[in-house]
């Protein structure tokens, strides 16, 4: 346990590293490619590039320092960034070069404000923070290997086929090279891609939704094109999976991960969804009517328009198939195709009018996938509506975990 001053000076300090968080996160991430290039192949490059790595740094830093004495308040945080460590492989003796580089990237950024007494306080701290990460790991670790199916590190799997969603959205249905049983997963876990992209020096890791119910013999993962836009560089790995890899190409993944996951009850479940959002969900609404066929569930999914609408005609069927199934669609701007054919139920948005009238009642659980923005909208309505925390659960891709406290 921390000292009642170490406890203090950090408690004191945390403002301070708030107010410097995004210029603390890019030093440290300069200062730990220095020292170690290798890790380069652990990195989202991309996020590296935007700067979004580093503001997940520098708030997961200060979130841990203003809740030192209780770590429990910060659990979806620590678990969520535990499983990503464990799907990329970081490992236990990491922890050191870290915290070491950390409190350098501090003393670099805040100079002679961040005396000895408050970096050896930080010091104290990151260590003890680090230890609960590094305990949560390895029981991740063990828990993953030891599964029927189970393996460590990446595993290569081929495509056995490859099939176009939307205009921009592919699935990968992938088998395991070695033949052998597969690890199962929870609805709305995710793979984590290891890819070695042609002309890029180093490995490029991406994390992919897995989009259909578990207990299969493959595993499928639907992933979106992302085009060049807004002076933003086109997607690296997402157009190299849609136009270099074909049915046949091996690629490497480590075992499922992810922390947002399908509850098991009956109460009632409300699903709603943005874009490439929707692959979690989707996972998850083919779960109920694979294995709780009577559990109600409203599928509710926001596109720009039919083109872009990926598992369209898979989800009415599902919606038609099923009494307990109900799905509803919003395109921000339909075409005239989808005007002409009735193809969606409303033109706009996702608003809390919209939820009032689709869900029967706010006794539901609420998950939801999208956009940092969309999903902003999403919990301001049910916090409007009054849905309790506890029946409020989302996936963002973003590095930066928590909605509306960046």
């Amino acid at each position: 346990m921390l000292d009642s001053k170490t406890i203090e000076i950090v408690q004191s300090t945390v403002p301070v590293l708030k107010e410097h968080s995004k210029q603390i996160g890019k030093r440290f991430y300069e200062l730990l490619f220095e020292k170690a290039p290798d890790l380069y192949n652990m990195f989202n490059q991309t996020n590296q590039k935007r700067g979004i790595q580093q503001e997940a740094l520098g708030y997961a830093v200060y979130a841990a320092g203003e809740h030192i004495t209780n770590l429990e308040a910060i659990k979806p945080v620590i678990e969520r960034i535990s499983q990503k460590h464990r799907a990329i492989g970081v490992k236990a003796e990491q922890y050191p070069v870290v915290g070491e580089t950390l409190l350098q990237a501090v003393k670099d950024v805040l100079g002679d404000v961040a005396s000895d007494e408050i970096i050896e306080a930080w010091g104290k701290a990151y260590g003890y923070i680090a230890n609960a990460f590094i305990e949560l790991e390895e029981d991740l670790y063990k828990e993953t290997e030891s599964q029927p199916g189970g393996w460590e590190g990446y595993r290569s799997f081929y495509i056995d086929k490859k099939v176009e969603e939307s205009n921009n959205v592919t699935s990968f249905y992938l088998k395991p090279k070695d033949g052998k049983n597969i690890a199962s997963y929870k609805a709305g876990q995710y793979l984590t891609l290891a890819a070695a992209v042609p002309g890029e020096k180093y490995t490029h890791i991406r994390h992919y939704s897995l989009s259909e119910a578990p207990g299969k013999d493959y595993y499928r993962i639907s992933v979106k094109r992302e085009d060049a836009h807004d002076g933003a560089p086109a997607g690296i790995v997402s157009n190299y999976l849609h136009q270099q890899v074909q049915t046949g190409g091996t690629l490497k993944f480590s075992a499922p991960a992810g922390d947002f996951v399908l509850d098991d009850s009956d109460q009632p479940v409300v699903l709603i969804s943005g874009g490439i959002g929707i692959t979690p969900l989707l996972s998850m609404l083919n779960t109920i009517v694979e294995k709780q066929s009577t559990r109600k569930v409203t599928f509710i999914h926001a596109a720009i328009n039919g083109k872009t609408h990926a598992f369209k005609e898979h989800v009415a069927q599902l919606d038609h198939n099923n009494e307990n199934v109900t799905s509803f669609t919003c395109y921000s701007s339909p075409s005239e195709e989808d005007r002409l054919g009735a193809d969606f139920d409303k033109e706009g948005y996702v608003d809390l009018e919209v939820l009032q009238s689709i869900v029967p009642s706010k006794e539901a659980v609420f998950y939801f996938c999208g956009s940092i923005p969309f999903m902003e909208v999403i919990l301001k309505a049910l916090h409007r509506w009054d849905v309790p925390n506890e029946q409020i659960h989302y996936e963002v891709f973003s590095p930066v975990a928590i909605l509306g406290e960046k």
